[in-house]
């Protein structure tokens, strides 16, 4: 498919409604029967795609809003699935906004080959945003072209509530013992998802026993910290983690301060206040406070409540919460470059100044000594120490560590350094700029400001696909696209091998000739978490 026509067939998945059908009138060959109805898709160029499947029984509006999500009810109807749904309410900014926004947003897409296979593999997609932003809907998203390149897998990507509609603490109000899940409803609804793909994706050509989760930044944090919530094993055995580890939460007392903060700013004193305060209000006064594209908020992120999360993610993993599970994850060189590009260099130092105000206030003198002297060596322009820092604050500290801990608890790690640069000089490497690649659409690079090595870009595909498949991302040369097998080293203690993503050049590298961090002054900051 051309990028115009990529873009036309886009575009023709917005702005309908999803209707039943009653009529009869449908194509019998698209019509798929699930627990909660039978929903069909649409074929072009021989992949079926079907949006907008709801998967829970009633959406978290009225009355439900800040309740766990609902379990679907059996339903004989036949519905089509031809549109995205909208994404959940946020502040403004994101891609995923191009179909508008509602409280009513759980559902989820399909897309396969048009194939007789049975049992394929299936890919779980979790967007990312900083928990704040973000939704299926985003064009980057579509994954007409990924299945086309690899029809022998399944994708499906899933909405979840964000911000302070998905991680919201309320239970310390007055009338908030009844809303005892609020400050970690996003990763609920992902579970909920979860379990409609279990239940149902057998009908696609899925296998329910084969199923990776997937996800980038927050969507990759979502993927490291669901494998901590009890009974959650059931529904994946593989993870792909794309700069997101458990480092990507916040405490009981951060989340109340984010919600005491709301609650002033709105003229609030309970839920049944709250309750009365359209969801509109809510996006525009968060967005004044903690917005991401506003004020690079960055302060909403699942709650470590004891509840549903451990008070310690580190001390799971390390005792083996997880070990059962396979993973592929890594990060980027420049992780936080992409904020500074977003900013520019003013705001990034106005913002970074208090940043690190704060997050050495957390700290003990020694420690503060030893982040000092590590910045004090960085050299460059003024803003390279800060966005140095929260690189290894924020990404890729946290991500080494979660290969450490994974390994030392018996669990498996494919680890990946990427290095790819993007054309803008702030941007470099940074957060995020790997997502045109892994989901081949070149067309929307806008953001990066050029087209990868087509074979690069596939390479990378086929090990995420081959990951997802076998539990090893290795290549051999007979499905390489370049024709150069690919091995891939498991992360070890004695070794620390990861993978280096070099656009003309993947290889494997100990991580001490990389010094992809700092094992005495910055990979002590996995201890502070991330906010």
């Amino acid at each position: 498919m051309n990028p115009q026509e990529n873009k036309d067939t886009m575009k023709s998945m917005y702005g309908g409604k999803n209707k039943q059908i009653i009529d009869g009138n449908y194509d019998k060959s698209l019509a798929v029967k699930c627990i909660n109805g039978t929903f069909v898709g649409r074929n072009a160029e021989n992949i079926i795609s079907y949006l907008g499947i709801p998967f829970v029984g009633q959406q978290p509006v009225g009355n439900l809003r800040w309740k766990v999500p609902t379990d679907v009810t059996p339903d004989d109807g036949i519905y089509e699935a031809y549109y995205y749904e909208k994404a959940p309410m946020q502040a403004p900014g994101d891609p995923a906004m191009e179909n508008g926004m509602s409280e009513d947003c759980l559902y989820l897409n399909i897309w396969h080959a048009d194939d007789a296979a049975k049992k394929k593999p299936v890919i779980v997609w979790i967007y990312g945003g900083a928990f704040d932003v973000g939704g299926a809907t985003d064009p980057q998203y579509d994954c007409h072209n990924f299945i086309q390149e690899n029809p022998e897998v399944i994708v499906v990507t899933i909405n979840y509530r964000l911000s302070f509609f998905g991680f919201f603490h309320l239970s310390h109000l007055p009338d908030g013992k009844d809303y005892p899940d609020a400050q970690n409803l996003g990763l609920l609804d992902q579970l909920k998802a979860l379990k409609w793909v279990h239940e149902n994706i057998a009908g696609f050509g899925g296998d329910p026993d084969n199923v990776t989760i997937w996800g980038e930044s927050a969507g990759a944090a979502s993927c490291t910290l669901l494998p901590l919530i009890n009974g959650s094993h059931q529904y994946f055995k593989r993870v792909i983690s794309q700069s997101g580890a458990p480092g990507q939460t916040r405490s009981t007392e951060q989340a109340i301060a984010c919600t005491n903060k709301m609650m002033e700013a709105l003229g609030c004193k309970s839920v049944a206040d709250l309750l009365q305060v359209s969801a509109e209000k809510f996006a525009d006064t968060f967005a004044q406070m903690f917005g991401l594209y506003q004020v690079l908020g960055i302060r909403t992120m699942p709650e470590r409540d004891g509840i549903h999360l451990p008070l310690n993610t580190w001390k799971a993993y390390a005792n083996g919460a997880a070990k059962d599970i396979e993973f592929l994850q890594g990060c980027n060189k420049d992780e936080m470059n992409t904020f500074l590009g977003a900013l520019g260099v003013e705001d990034w130092d106005v913002w970074a100044k208090e940043r690190t105000a704060g997050k050495l206030a957390q700290m003990t003198d020694k420690e503060k000594a030893l982040v000092e002297s590590w910045c004090n060596e960085i050299k460059g322009e003024s803003y390279e120490p800060t966005v140095q820092l929260f690189s290894q604050i924020m990404f890729i500290a946290p991500q080494i560590r979660l290969s450490d801990e994974q390994t030392k608890a018996g669990g498996k790690s494919y680890t990946y350094y990427y290095r790819v640069e993007s054309s803008q000089p702030l941007i470099k490497a940074g957060h995020a700029s790997e997502l045109s690649v892994v989901f081949a659409h070149p067309e929307l690079d806008e953001f990066t400001g050029r087209i990868y090595d087509e074979n690069f870009c596939k390479t990378v595909r086929k090990m995420w696909v081959q990951f997802a498949k076998t539990g090893n991302p290795s290549l051999s040369a007979d499905i390489s696209p370049d024709g150069k097998a690919k091995e891939w080293p498991l992360y070890d203690q004695k070794d620390r091998q990861v993978m280096v993503l070099d656009e003309f050049d993947i290889h494997p590298a100990k991580e001490s000739d990389l010094k992809i961090v700092d094992w005495d002054r910055t990979y002590f900051l996995t201890n502070y978490y991330m906010p």
